[in-house]
């Protein structure tokens, strides 16, 4: 499915079934009707037009040959016959451009209605000059409606003081009949611009629900790719220096090589198992996938044991005593998986004799962490092709650390004697 289509939940088609079914017959009918009527006019609006235009001509011709016309003249009328049907004609033709010219239909229609009224033949096809009007309303100005009003009634009233016996009967009925059909056009034009704005309101919240899915779809596909950062490049990087260091060690001690096979196993196996975990939560077709403890701070010494069996000598320091509750399982893993991340750095980047430093500060509103290294530089220079992992690296422990409202420092150490990270983070009852 492309992404600018939007598909019907089937919860939404139930419903509209249910509304369907309390809808009576007759109304379904009659609005399915209409709906294929409008259907109909919108792919071939000029065949609808055609199609109206040709009925009320039809209607107007017969009104001629019936006679019927000469009920509704005066005794002293003057028109023959022949511009009685001129003025028919008149009054139904331009029907065809009544949507799309109709001021210009009226102006067209004006100079006939004042010599229909003037002759005394008052055909009735006259009143079709409301149709144009109708259009006029709908889409045009009050201004224009209020010119188009004047064209319409200006030939009437001038035909009553002519004739003032038709005060009674025509013009009276004309008035009226124009301000039916501008109160009709109000209505209908009311409607539709309440409905335009209703479907308008409509598809601007389906965009606004689109948008927030696709960020909240970015947001999901960077915490994903932030824990798989952490999860596999903390652990490769310690099996890294596990095979590093067993295959020196090979050649002189066995014994130690093999612990660092059996460290790389065990490695190995916590990765698998964190990813395991991870993937299992995002498929939906399991729902019973295993949803383990994320790690917390009670893991920070295995951690720092595990970098240690991989050839990198790591201190711990702890100044303060945490309170009760201090730290939030989210906080604590923050904090786990930035100090996983400055000592996998580490391992990767820093060159020379090196050895790292973990020092935590817990004060009553904040705890501090501080990792550094002695490593020298080079090897976390702009120009190495591991820089922008790094970057990256450095990027996932900021965004941990703003979602708690905790800073980040990352860079070298003065004189270039190592590296240090330094994260800040509020405990959860701070109130700045």
């Amino acid at each position: 499915m492309r992404s600018d289509q939007v598909s019907t939940p089937p919860r939404d088609l139930d419903r509209h079934r249910d509304t369907e079914d309390t809808v009576p017959p007759l109304t379904r009918i009659i609005r399915d009707a209409l709906d294929r009527l409008r259907a109909f006019d919108r792919r071939r609006p000029r065949a609808w037009d055609a199609a109206v235009t040709g009925f009320w001509t039809v209607a107007a011709v017969l009104d001629y040959t019936s006679g019927g016309w000469r009920h509704t003249a005066h005794d002293d009328v003057t028109a023959p016959e022949f511009l009685v049907l001129l003025m028919s004609l008149g009054f139904s033709l331009p029907l065809l451009w009544r949507r799309t010219h109709p001021l210009a239909v009226v102006l067209l229609m004006t100079p006939i209605s004042l010599v229909n009224v003037w002759t005394g033949a008052v055909v009735q096809a006259s009143l079709l000059q409301l149709i144009p009007v109708f259009q006029i309303v709908l889409r045009s100005s009050f201004r224009t409606v209020g010119s188009a009003a004047l064209l319409f009634l200006a030939p009437v009233l001038s035909g009553g003081f002519r004739i003032p016996s038709s005060w009674g009967q025509e013009v009276v009925s004309y008035v009226w009949g124009l301000v039916f059909v501008v109160l009709l056009g109000i209505a209908v034009r009311t409607r539709r611009e309440y409905t335009e704005a209703l479907v308008e309101r409509a598809h601007r919240l389906e965009r606004e629900r689109d948008q927030q899915a696709r960020l909240a779809a970015a947001a999901e596909r960077t915490r994903i790719a932030r824990e798989m950062h952490d999860i596999i490049g903390h652990n490769l990087s310690v099996i890294t220096g596990l095979a590093d260091g067993g295959a020196y060690a090979a050649r002189k001690n066995p014994e130690r090589a093999g612990q660092a096979l059996e460290a790389i196993g065990t490695t190995s196996r916590q990765a698998l198992s964190e990813l395991r975990r991870l993937l299992g939560v995002l498929r939906d077709d399991h729902p019973d996938a295993e949803r383990t403890p994320q790690p917390t701070l009670d893991e920070l010494t295995p951690l720092i044991e595990r970098v240690r069996r991989a050839g990198l000598p790591v201190h711990l320091e702890l100044y303060g005593e945490p309170t009760a509750r201090s730290l939030t399982p989210g906080r604590q893993l923050t904090v786990y998986r930035v100090i996983q991340e400055a000592l996998t750095n580490t391992l990767k980047h820093a060159t020379g004799p090196t050895s790292a430093t973990v020092t935590l500060t817990y004060s009553r509103t904040h705890l501090d962490a501080r990792i550094t290294d002695t490593g020298t530089g080079a090897g976390r220079t702009a120009e190495t092709e591991e820089a922008p992992l790094a970057a990256q690296g450095i990027m996932g422990m900021r965004e941990r650390a703003a979602l708690y409202d905790g800073t980040l420092e990352a860079g070298p150490m003065p004189e270039d004697t190592g590296w240090q990270v330094q994260l800040r983070l509020p405990l959860e009852d701070t109130h700045q």
